[in-house]
């Protein structure tokens, strides 16, 4: 089972969603989680309903939006209370890097990870100083990349601080 891949895809019209689950570890402490409030904003129904449950799976408390417009009324009737918005860069309306900024106006703690299917705009720089993940991804990678984008360290970290601690004579 560990190492094992599962990948999903859902065809709506000529569009199809792909999204690779992978199991990598049997130690539910070496996945990386949190308990921060993430506000999910993605306009493909599959990949928003995969996503959001992988982030509730580790412990977050996520919102999901699938426009801008509908990721800003959540925001305010938050009152901006949000660790981290991931979100999708091409989203109907207005693209997800200015929504971003508008809600970071609000929030200047606000952590962002963009998501993107055009791994093109990564490499050439355009998306700023964010943290970005390419579609496909992994729930393993998007855990890990909420994870370095809140800035915190992941939790095999600290078990392995707490064993070599353990194991130090007083």
């Amino acid at each position: 089972m560990i190492g094992e891949s599962m990948i999903c895809e859902n065809v709506i019209g000529g569009d199809v969603s792909t999204l690779e689950v992978v199991i990598e570890s049997a130690c539910p402490w070496e996945r990386p989680a949190g308990t921060e409030r993430i506000l999910l904003v993605e306009d493909e129904k599959f990949v928003r309903d995969v996503a959001c449950e992988v982030l509730r799976s580790a412990g977050y408390t996520v919102w999901d939006a699938k426009t801008a417009a509908e990721a800003a009324c959540i925001f305010a009737s938050q009152l901006g209370d949000f660790d981290l918005v991931v979100t999708d860069l091409v989203l109907p309306g207005e693209n997800g890097s200015v929504m971003a900024e508008k809600l970071r106006r609000r929030n200047p703690n606000l952590k962002v990870l963009l998501i993107t299917g055009y791994p093109a705009q990564m490499r050439r720089g355009t998306l700023g100083s964010e943290e970005c993940l390419a579609k496909p991804f992994s729930a393993a990678d998007l855990l890990r990349r909420a994870r370095q984008a809140l800035g915190g360290i992941e939790p095999r970290a600290i078990a392995t601080n707490l064993a070599d601690s353990a194991a130090r004579p007083a």
